[in-house]
């Protein structure tokens, strides 16, 4: 991965054949969902995104299609068409997402638990890496460009780059599987993540645990990342909490 964009192979890996359009199709969603590729983005090209994928380009039409109906993606025409995120994709119901976290509080609870251990557990390894290896230079970079793009973003863009800068310190281990259980980890909270109103005082607060999540893995120091992430996994769990129930 580079500071210039995030590493699609994650979700982009080779679907199911029993179920290849509904898995397509789930796949592209949350690649829009988590803001892999932003409102105005295009996908990639569609031969490259069908070979990743592992399905006809036939089937990635129809799936295509099927975002498109739903108001997520629009296609355009010639040399610099393509598949492109709309601007204003569907917002979640609140209300129903509410509902939801009332009535499935124990899958909410086990959804942060999940995201906690793996997102500490890439922290950890990151960290330890750094400490024992000349990958310090790229790691810093990544890490610092994440840093600054999500610390001064402004509360319609936070969610995406907040994700972005969760999934980079994953995928800066090199571990595809740790990378997507990361990024499952998030697609699991990430409709009730976006139910949550983004003011600027929570991007200022939540702006130094950030910096203290990358300072201790770039000092090389596992454990003080583990306990920055936690802390800040804490917090935003209280807040998912309060808002959902």
């Amino acid at each position: 991965m580079t500071s210039g964009g995030p590493d699609l192979g994650a979700l982009l890996r080779p679907v199911r054949e029993s179920n290849k359009f509904e898995e397509t199709v789930e796949r592209l969603l949350t690649v829009i969902k988590l803001g892999f590729i932003g409102p105005g983005e295009r996908f990639p090209a569609e031969r490259d995104l069908a070979a990743q994928l592992g399905i006809s380009r036939l089937t990635l039409r129809e799936a295509i299609k099927e975002l498109q109906q739903a108001g997520y993606v629009e296609s355009r025409r010639g040399r610099a068409g393509g598949t492109f995120v709309t601007a204003t994709p569907p917002a979640p119901d609140r209300g129903e997402l509410r509902r939801m976290a009332r009535e499935d509080g124990d899958k909410l609870a086990d959804a942060l638990t999940f995201r906690l251990a793996v997102e500490a557990g890439a922290a950890d390894v990151l960290a330890h890496l750094i400490a024992r290896s000349s990958a310090r230079p790229d790691a810093a970079r990544a890490l610092l460009a994440r840093l600054a793009e999500v610390n001064a973003a402004c509360p319609q863009d936070y969610r995406r780059l907040d994700t972005l800068f969760h999934l980079c310190i994953a995928e800066l281990t090199g571990s595809a599987l740790l990378t997507a259980a990361c990024t499952d980890a998030r697609v699991r909270l990430n409709d009730l993540l976006n139910a949550i109103p983004v003011l600027q005082r929570n991007i200022d607060n939540t702006a130094g645990q950030h910096a203290a999540i990358v300072t201790a893995i770039l000092a090389g120091d596992a454990d003080r990342a583990r306990h920055a992430v936690a802390e800040h996994l804490d917090g935003t769990a209280a807040l998912l909490r309060g808002f959902l129930t």
